[in-house]
C-alpha cells in the first residue's frame, strides 16, 4: 500500500532520513518509534508530501506520490499538537473541514458522539485544553473514513477514558483492513494495538518486525521490554570507535 525505497533527505548538512526502505500494508498496524530526532516525523511529513525528499521514492497504492495530491484524500492525519484558528468553535472547524473536503461519501462520526463534542460545539477552540484539542484532531483524522490513518502521539495529553475510546477505534478501523502508522513514546499504550514496530535512529530504520516475531525472538511479553533486548544486543555488536 505505501511503499518507500531509498529515501533520503538532509536539512542543510543534517542527514535526516538515509536510505530509508519500508513496505507498510493494509490491515496492518505499526509503531513507528524511536528517539527525538531519529527522523519519524520527516518520514510521516515525507508520506504527506509536506516534506520532499533529496532523494528515494515513495508509492501509494503502486503509484509515485511526487506531483500528486489526491492520494492524501486516503489519508486521514492526527499530528501531535492540532493547530486551528483561535475564533473559530469546535463546531465550525468540524464544518469547515466537511466543507473543503466537499464529500458525498458517509462521514465516520464515532468519536465525535464517543467524545460527546457535538455538547461542546459552541466552545472557542483558543479556550480548549490540549486533550480536548487532541480529541478535535481524531474525530476529523477519523471523519473521512479514510484507507490508511497517520496518528502523531495519538493518546498524548487524552484522559484514561478518551485514550480507551480512541484504541478501541483504532482496533476497530484495522479489523476493517486499514493501514494505520502510529507515532509514540508511550509503549505500554500501544502493547494490545499494533501488529509491526519500526524502530529508527538517527535517519536510519534499525528495525522493521512483526510483533509475534519480536516477542518470540526476545521471549518478552511487553514490547518495551522486547525492544529494549534487540537495542542491547544491537549496542553489542557496534564495533567500537
Amino acid at each position: 500500500m505505501i511503499q518507500i525505497t531509498d529515501l533520503n533527505k538532509k536539512f542543510g548538512k543534517l542527514e535526516v532520513l538515509k536510505n530509508v526502505n519500508l513496505n507498510c500494508n493494509k490491515g496492518e498496524c505499526i509503531a513507528l518509534i524511536g528517539p527525538n530526532g531519529c527522523g519519524k516525523t520527516t518520514l510521516i511529513k515525507s508520506i504527506l508530501g509536506m516534506v520532499l525528499p533529496d532523494k528515494g521514492l515513495i508509492t501509494f497504492n503502486e503509484k509515485p506520490i511526487k506531483k500528486e495530491y489526491l492520494y492524501r484524500e486516503k489519508i486521514g492525519y492526527m499530528p501531535q499538537i492540532g493547530r486551528y484558528p483561535d475564533n473559530m468553535t469546535i463546531g465550525q472547524v468540524i464544518e469547515m473541514i466537511k466543507q473543503i473536503r466537499n464529500t458525498d461519501q458517509e462521514l465516520d462520526e464515532d468519536l465525535l458522539k464517543a467524545f460527546e463534542l457535538e455538547k461542546m460545539s459552541d466552545k472557542k477552540m483558543r479556550t480548549l485544553s490540549g486533550g480536548t484539542t487532541q480529541k478535535v484532531s481524531a474525530t476529523l483524522a477519523f471523519l473521512f473514513n479514510p484507507d490508511v490513518l497517520i496518528l502523531d502521539e495519538p493518546t498524548a495529553g487524552l484522559d484514561p477514558l478518551a485514550s480507551e475510546i480512541l484504541k478501541d477505534k483504532i482496533i476497530r478501523e484495522k479489523e476493517k483492513g486499514k493501514l494505520i502508522l502510529i507515532t509514540s513514546h508511550l509503549l505500554s499504550e500501544l502493547d494490545d494495538l499494533i501488529t509491526e514496530i519500526i524502530f529508527m535512529q538517527e535517519g536510519n530504520v534499525l528495525f522493521h518486525k512483526n510483533i509475534a516475531e519480536l516477542k518470540s525472538e526476545t521471549h518478552e511479553h511487553k514490547i518495551s521490554k522486547a525492544i529494549a533486548k534487540i537495542l542491547k544486543r544491537t549496542r553489542k555488536n557496534e564495533p567500537n570507535h
